[in-house]
């Protein structure tokens, strides 16, 4: 978990009481106190003997000889003395007080940044530490089933089939979130309060088992606030179960199409759906090592949760970029978000999941479905909207 970042302001009170000192000594130095007395020299001593000489003891002023000049080029050169140890000490307070500045002006801009790096912190600290506590929360929870095993789907919680069964109350049909064709999803109870959705893949088939393993490779090693996240699996006789985090406003596809068209989703909540949708597909691409293609992207799996934030699902599809060849691949994905490059070359790059999310983006702004049924025998895709007739 990451920690959030200290605020700026102790570190900088601490800078400005260490320069203190440093502001005082130039002051000190310049006119803290009187300049230093001259030091009494023998030549001093005698122009002031010569001088009480000139006086007689009946007041008169007696002329000095010639010999008695030279005093006063001694107190010159005395007084030059003392001026130049002035200017000196007036420079080293200047050269003082301006580092003095300079460094106080780097702290000022070094507090600011860092201030402003420190307000900025929350919203990605706040997502971690959820998620996180999220992940803590789960362990007293899932021990109850069964610990956490490392198997070769990595680390993830195994979970025993009687308490799947428990929590969806034997998969009644109450419990359906949704039904796509892999199978159900159901939402789960347990004990302790903890709400979870279950996905059932109830086909057999080597493809089934293949997504089934693929998204649990994949989902183990993926983190991140715009994917969803992984609880658990079971696997019970022929039927294969995925527990992922409960999204309770469902998928984007239910928002627009459902009862409601879309009446909940404002724009602003649509811009936001779409830029986490793009947060997301920017991670699979940019910062999974090595490269994520989802494949199969549409409205339908990208979920949503109680404050609308946007998150993809179902990776049963995805393959990484060093798996994407052509003869390794069977042409996958729904119509109406399949890029037009993959269907008709099988040529699969990151750019199809681009063209998938373009469709996307038609539909929070149009409202329609990607393909509709103008007649009987013709369908018309969402893609041609706005296209120029």
């Amino acid at each position: 978990m990451r920690s959030m970042p200290a605020s700026p302001l102790p570190l900088l009170t601490l800078f400005i009481i260490f320069l203190l000192p440093l502001l005082c000594c130039p002051l000190a130095a310049n006119g803290g106190g009187a300049p230093p007395p001259m030091a009494s020299s023998p030549a001093a001593a005698a122009a002031s003997t010569a001088v009480g000489d000139l006086v007689s003891s009946n007041g008169s002023v007696a002329v000095p000889p010639a010999a008695a000049a030279p005093a006063p080029f001694v107190l010159t050169v005395e007084l030059e003395e003392t001026h130049h140890h002035l200017r000196r000490q007036i420079l080293i307070a200047v050269v003082l007080a301006s580092i003095a500045g300079v460094m106080i002006v780097l702290a000022v801009l070094f507090a600011c940044i860092a201030w402003r790096r420190y307000r900025g912190a929350p919203d990605d600290f706040k997502d971690t530490q959820s998620t996180d506590t999220q992940r803590i929360a789960l362990v007293p929870i899932l021990s109850r089933f069964n610990s956490f095993k490392a198997t070769k789907k990595g680390l993830v919680a195994m979970m025993e089939y009687a308490s799947l069964e428990a929590a969806t109350g034997n998969f009644s049909e109450s419990n359906v979130l949704g039904v796509g064709g892999f199978g159900c999803v159901y939402k789960a109870n347990f004990d302790g309060g903890f709400v979870a959705a279950v996905k059932r893949l109830g086909c057999e088939g080597q493809e089934y088992e293949k997504e089934f393993e693929n998204e649990l490779d994949l989902l183990q090693r993926i983190q991140h606030s715009n994917i969803v996240s992984l609880v658990g699996f079971c696997i019970h006789q022929e039927n294969r179960f995925i527990v992922y985090e409960l999204m309770v406003n469902g998928s984007l596809e239910t928002q627009l199409h459902g009862p409601s068209h879309g009446s909940a989703l404002s724009w602003h909540i649509r811009m936001k759906i779409a830029l986490d949708t793009a947060r997301g597909l920017e991670y699979l691409h940019e910062h999974c090592n090595p490269p994520i293609i989802h494949r199969d992207l549409k409205s339908s799996n990208i979920l949503l949760d109680s404050d609308f934030n946007a998150k993809i699902s179902d990776f049963g599809l995805a393959v990484t970029s060093g798996n994407r060849s052509k003869g390794n691949l069977k042409l996958s994905g729904t119509l109406g978000y399949v890029a037009p490059e993959y269907l008709l070359d099988g040529k699969l790059t990151e750019k199809s999941d681009v063209y998938a999310f373009g469709v996307v983006l038609l539909e929070l702004l149009l409202g329609r479905r990607p393909v509709e049924k103008m007649a009987p025998s013709q369908c018309q895709s969402i893609v041609t909207w706005p296209c120029p007739s």
